[in-house]
């Protein structure tokens, strides 16, 4: 399989003074996901946990719910030159019954690791139906639970202390236990690799759950969460305006600019509440 992380030369200059060092890069190969056999998307990504990347992309693009209808995942032949195994194409069987994705996912299919879904046609094409509402959702996340929520996910990122290049996603619950964390260049892969290992784990939907991003939170982002029935979505960074709207009208709590004590409220305050009931109020 391929490296999570590579060494380059690379020179220093610190206070007029040059070196040469290697220093360790966080790898980023394409990955081509089919389905049945057929090209669906190809992806920028770092490798691992790619068969939960692909799991979590159909969850996201609401082609699978639940693991029984994933028949199989495995790499394909991808040789290079040397004959060996590249492991940057994987290979999606359906169970039967399961109908193949919708002929209109089928974009130009590339997705870059900033981006995400950029060669969606249009903001209709990108507003999927969700399989689970997660606007009657319990859970309540008190704020000072929120507040440990960034540390917890940084102290359990173990590529980013070598490289300081990966985006992470985790899930924890109400009370701030991580289930599941991955790593990746791609903000949106990190959160489809949370995703995938919880829907191959037949975890679905993600009642009272959170699922904290350590970069902005986007609409892609938003929409994934709906996609898994996650009803919280944080981030250390802001929101954008197609994710506040997407989160007020279906119900999702959104939280961004998390960090220490200090965060901001944008859709679904109601669910952030200390133990006198007291609301927080986003400002």
């Amino acid at each position: 399989m391929g490296r999570v992380t590579v060494r380059r030369p690379v020179l220093r200059i610190r206070d007029g003074v040059r070196s040469e060092r290697p220093d360790t890069l966080v790898s980023e190969e394409p990955l081509e996901v089919r389905v049945g056999g057929r090209p669906l998307t190809v992806t920028m990504r770092t490798p691992g946990n790619d068969f939960d990347l692909a799991a979590g992309f159909l969850v996201s693009e609401g082609v699978v719910r639940s693991p029984d209808q994933i028949a199989g995942i495995r790499y394909c032949a991808g040789a290079t030159a040397e004959g060996t195994n590249t492991y940057n194409i994987v290979d999606v069987v359906l169970a039967p019954g399961v109908a193949a994705p919708d002929p209109s996912l089928e974009r130009n299919f590339y997705t870059t690791s900033s981006c995400g879904l950029c060669g969606k046609a249009s903001l209709d094409a990108v507003r999927t139906a969700t399989t689970w509402s997660v606007a009657d959702d319990p859970v309540r996340c008190p704020p000072e639970v929120l507040a440990t929520l960034p540390d917890r996910l940084r102290n359990a990122q173990k590529v980013f202390d070598t490289t300081g290049g990966l985006h992470a996603a985790g899930l924890f619950t109400a009370d701030g236990s991580m289930l599941y964390l991955r790593e990746d260049v791609g903000r949106h892969n990190a959160v489809d690799k949370v995703i995938g290992a919880a829907v191959r784990a037949a975890l679905l939907p993600l009642r009272e759950t959170v699922l904290m991003v350590s970069g902005r939170a986007s609409f892609e982002l938003a929409q994934k969460a709906l996609m898994a029935g996650i009803p919280v979505l944080a981030a250390v960074s802001a929101p954008s305006s197609l994710a506040v709207d997407l989160a007020a009208d279906n119900g999702l709590t959104l939280v961004g600019f998390l960090r220490g004590d200090s965060m901001n409220v944008y859709a679904g305050a109601q669910r952030l509440v200390t133990d006198d009931r007291q609301g927080l109020l986003a400002r």
